[in-house]
């Protein structure tokens, strides 16, 4: 394989004149560039990237650390931060922590060295209910910055991509009250997680303002679901809407409805966190408040990529806030 030695040497100009031509450097006149190029193309030259990462103290690479592969959302946010990545020239290596606290530690201690210049990651469910952060604080005092999305931890001073979940669910449930619900229903599985957290403050804070009876239904993980929900719905039969705070109860709600004869949207009305695929899963589908879970992967590697580049102040982070869209299908009257 040609080297930037011999390519020197036979243009007769120095090692650091083809480097720079390579790198469209404004200091090297655009004849030479062409002719360093022309011939770099025609010896197929590649560059050393574990040499040149050596020299610069950077791998090119980002670690994304992930709760869960077979979760939709992060799977398409895992797209997003991808796409960006490739985009502005950066390899990612993918680990999945199975919402475990010990898989969360030893994934960011086996890329941490060396491997990654610095992190995207969703903390996982085991990390949420435990509150333990300081893996997350001596990665990044390693010099490896993190950007935590979706579910995250104040109290790590880190860059941070949220959706607006407290909001949207506020505002998810205020269209319900718009269509003249009076007892609506609040479902979640993720209880133990920030982010169902935030969803069930909404939905409490907008019932509340109307003076309306909160609905709570909690689901564990070892529940059966739709069996649950059923006996849910069949017990409290005055319920004339639904806000699912998770993926799938939203449409299991639909489903249950219909076994019970009730009709949607006529009775009930259904709003759920969801991808459209999902959501054509019941009929009627089911209306969504839509995440746009690539536009999060994306604003998550343009954080770090701009940090690694030192385009940011060290002690200065942000928290971007990416707004969400109510879908409305036919779940609901509107």
């Amino acid at each position: 394989m040609v080297t930037l030695k011999q390519l020197a040497k036979e243009l007769n100009v120095s090692i650091s004149t083809v480097s720079k031509a390579l790198n469209n450097s404004e200091e090297i006149g655009g004849e030479t560039v062409k002719r360093v190029k022309e011939l770099a193309a025609l010896y197929n030259y590649r560059p050393n990237k574990v040499a040149l990462s050596l020299k610069q103290n950077r791998t090119k690479t980002i670690g994304v650390i992930i709760p869960d592969i077979l979760n939709r959302f992060l799977a398409k946010v895992l797209i997003g931060i991808e796409q960006e990545a490739t985009a502005n020239g950066y390899n990612i290596i993918t680990c999945v922590s199975n919402e475990m606290l010990d898989k969360e530690i030893s994934s960011l201690q086996l890329l941490a060295n060396g491997s990654v210049d610095g992190f995207i990651l969703a903390i996982s469910e085991e990390t949420q209910i435990k509150n333990e952060t300081s893996h997350f604080v001596k990665t990044i005092n390693q010099g490896l910055p993190i950007v935590m999305f979706d579910r995250v931890a104040n109290d790590v001073l880190c860059d941070k991509v949220i959706v607006d979940d407290f909001e949207a669910t506020y505002n998810g449930t205020k269209s319900l009250i718009t269509e003249k619900r009076k007892h609506i229903a609040f479902f979640s599985s993720i209880d133990d997680l920030s982010v169902g957290k935030l969803r069930e403050k909404g939905y409490l804070k907008a019932v509340s303002e109307e003076n309306l009876k909160p609905y709570l239904l909690k689901i564990d993980k070892l529940d059966d679901v739709q069996q649950k929900i059923y006996e849910f719905l069949k017990e409290n039969n005055s319920i004339d809407g639904v806000i699912s705070a998770d993926s799938s109860s939203g449409v299991i709600a639909i489903n249950a409805a219909s076994k019970l004869g009730i009709e949607v949207p006529k009775n009930l009305s259904v709003i759920g966190y969801s991808s459209k695929a999902i959501s054509n899963h019941c009929i009627p589908k089911l209306t969504t408040i839509r995440q746009h879970a690539k536009d999060i992967g994306a604003c998550a590697a343009q954080l770090l990529i701009k940090r690694l580049q030192n385009n940011e102040p060290k002690d200065e982070f942000s928290t971007r806030i990416i707004k969400t869209s109510l879908v409305s299908a036919g779940s609901t009257l509107s």
